[in-house]
């Protein structure tokens, strides 16, 4: 099987970025393009991020996860800490996020160390949960390996069952982590690939060093 991509071409031309007129800490420019690509990008789900990890395994992993908060701190993401990723987390924290706006022809690349967020975040994030994710929750141990699609399905309905007309708590194995940044680099689509790359580097002063980087 053979399929020949190098005619796949397109002009990036929508904006640019200047180091003359963005903010001097970077969250402040993610607030400002996340806004634009929720308000004007046209992207179905803006908070959905790539994160990359380093498995058990030492290989690199990356999939997708939801952006569900944003501070001053950091990113925060919710997942079971028992997954994959989980695992990979607690064994080295270091990871990378990455966002990709298709629309607004812009990429963001965060490198930070992944943390667990207080346990009573995680519980009023939870809470905020429709019934069908809180339950989904209990039903999977995810990135285990299970023997059939009938075997999840009998799950879910053990714990629908199990639930039925009662509080559903959060599982202890389940709940949130922040990425708190070292690094975010602003990538801006311009024409003949000479795109447009600004990095915020923190400081041991916890002020933030800003450098172009060649596309």
């Amino acid at each position: 099987m053979e399929k020949d991509l190098s005619n796949y071409r397109r002009v990036y031309k929508k904006s640019k970025l200047s180091e003359t007129t963005i903010p001097k800490n970077p969250m402040e420019l993610f607030q400002k393009w996340f806004y634009e690509v929720d308000e004007f990008g046209g992207d179905i789900e803006p908070n959905a991020m790539t994160i990359a990890t380093i498995g058990t395994d030492n290989y690199p992993k990356s999939r997708i996860v939801l952006l569900k908060k944003y501070t001053w701190e950091g990113f925060i993401f919710y997942t079971n800490y028992n997954s994959e990723k989980g695992k990979a987390i607690e064994k080295n924290p270091q990871v990378c996020l990455s966002f990709f706006w298709y629309n607004l022809e812009r990429q963001v690349i965060i490198k930070g160390k992944a943390e667990k967020i207080p346990e009573n975040l995680s519980d009023g994030y939870f809470e905020s949960r429709p019934d069908g994710s809180k339950i989904g929750a209990w039903a999977s141990n995810q990135s285990e390996i299970v023997p059939s699609r009938q075997f999840l399905d009998d799950r879910l309905q053990f714990f629908e069952d199990k639930f039925k007309n009662r509080e559903i708590p959060r599982p202890k194995h389940w709940g949130g982590y922040i990425v708190k940044p070292i690094s975010i680099e602003f990538w801006q689509g311009r024409p003949n690939r000479m795109h447009d790359r600004i990095q915020y580097t923190l400081q041991e002063n916890f002020e933030w060093k800003i450098d172009r980087l060649a596309p």
